[in-house]
C-alpha cells in the first residue's frame, strides 16, 4: 500500500496527463519516473512517496497510451479518494509542480492538466472516499470506464502475453485459435526463445524466422499470428522478461514432453545464424533446461541432435 492512499491515484492521472499527445519517448519516461520521485518525496512531508510494487504496477500506464475514458475513470478515482480539504490541497500541490510550464512540453498535455485540475477542483472530496471499495461497488458507484489493471498479473507475470493483448486488443487465445492456457505458455516460449537471440545483443532475420516456426509448428497456428507474438517477444526480450519468471512459468504450464521438444527450438534458434552453437548460446541454454525442470540429460540429447 502507498503510504498515502492519494500517492498511487495521482501518479496514475500524472502519467495519464503525459499521454495526452500519444506518445511517450524513452527520455519523458525517465523525466517523468523522476519527476514522480521528487512528488513523494517534498509533497505532503514524504507522505507521497511510492513503494516499490507501486512503482511495478505503474509501469502498465507508462506501457501503452491512456485514452480520454480511462483518463477519466483516473481522474474520478483519484477525486473520489479525497477526503477533505488537506488531500485537495495535497492534490493540486503536486498537480502544481508536476504540471509547471517547464515540464509541460506540449499544448495537449498543457489543456489536459487543466482539465484534471478543474476536475479536481469542483470534486466534492469525502462522500465516496468515505465508504469502504467494497460498498462503492454494492451500490455501483465505482467509476466507469476502460481499466488496465484487470490484466495487472499478465502484465507482471506474462509480459509478451500482455503485449500480444495489446496489438490485438483482446485475449491472445480468441484470436490465435487456442486455448488460454496454451495461448500463455506460447507467449512464455516466445520471451525464452527470443531472450536467447537476444544473447548477442542483436537478433538477426534467421533468429526471427527460426522463432516463428518454433512458434508456429509447437502451437498450430498461423505464419501470420506467429509473427505477431515473435514481434511482440522480441521487443519485449530487450529490456522487460525476467528470466526466472519466464522459465518457472513456462515449467509450470508445459508437460515434461513439450519442455523436451522446446530444447530443440532452443537450438534451432541458437544455430540460426550459421549452423553453430556458440558456447555462450549453449551454456545459456543449459541454464534454462534446469530452469523449466529438465535433466542435464535432456540437454546433451538435445544438443547431441542439433549437431548431429
Amino acid at each position: 500500500m502507498p503510504k498515502h492512499p492519494l500517492a498511487m491515484a495521482l501518479a496514475k492521472v500524472v502519467i495519464a496527463a503525459a499521454w495526452a499527445d500519444g506518445h511517450l519517448a524513452h527520455d519523458e519516461v525517465n523525466s517523468l519516473k523522476n519527476l514522480l520521485a521528487e512528488m513523494g518525496q517534498t509533497v505532503g512531508s514524504g507522505e507521497m512517496a511510492l513503494t516499490m510494487q507501486d512503482w511495478a504496477e505503474l509501469d502498465i500506464y507508462l506501457y501503452s497510451p491512456v485514452e480520454v475514458e480511462e483518463r477519466q475513470r483516473l481522474v474520478t478515482e483519484l477525486a473520489a479518494l479525497m477526503r477533505g480539504p488537506r488531500d485537495r490541497q495535497l492534490a493540486l500541490q503536486a498537480l502544481d509542480r508536476l504540471f509547471a510550464a517547464d515540464h509541460v512540453q506540449h499544448e495537449a498535455e498543457r489543456q489536459v492538466a487543466a482539465e484534471i485540475r478543474a476536475a479536481l477542483e469542483r470534486a466534492d472530496p469525502g462522500p465516496l472516499a468515505a465508504l469502504g471499495g467494497f460498498v462503492r461497488r454494492s451500490l455501483g458507484l465505482q467509476p466507469a470506464g476502460p481499466n488496465r489493471e484487470q490484466y495487472l498479473e499478465e502484465f507482471l507475470n506474462n509480459r509478451v502475453y500482455y503485449a500480444v493483448r495489446v496489438r490485438l486488443g483482446k485475449a491472445p487465445e480468441e484470436d490465435l485459435g487456442i486455448p488460454a492456457g496454451e495461448a500463455r505458455a506460447l507467449a512464455l516460449a516466445g520471451g525464452i526463445l527470443a531472450s536467447l537471440a537476444h544473447l548477442d545483443a542483436q537478433v538477426t532475420e534467421e533468429e526471427r524466422e527460426r522463432i516463428i516456426a518454433a512458434l508456429q509448428q509447437g502451437w498450430g497456428i498461423s505464419r501470420d499470428r506467429a509473427v505477431l507474438v515473435t514481434e511482440a517477444a522480441i521487443v519485449e526480450s530487450k529490456e522487460h522478461l525476467d528470466p526466472y519468471t519466464l522459465t518457472n512459468a513456462f515449467a509450470e504450464s508445459t508437460s515434461v514432453k513439450e519442455r523436451i521438444r522446446f530444447l530443440d527450438a532452443l537450438f534451432a534458434v541458437a544455430a540460426a545464424d550459421d549452423g553453430a552453437i556458440s558456447s555462450e548460446a549453449s551454456a545459456m541454454i543449459s541454464r534454462i533446461t534446469s530452469a523449466i525442470r529438465l535433466e542435464q540429460r535432456h540437454f546433451i540429447e538435445a544438443k547431441r541432435r542439433a549437431t548431429r
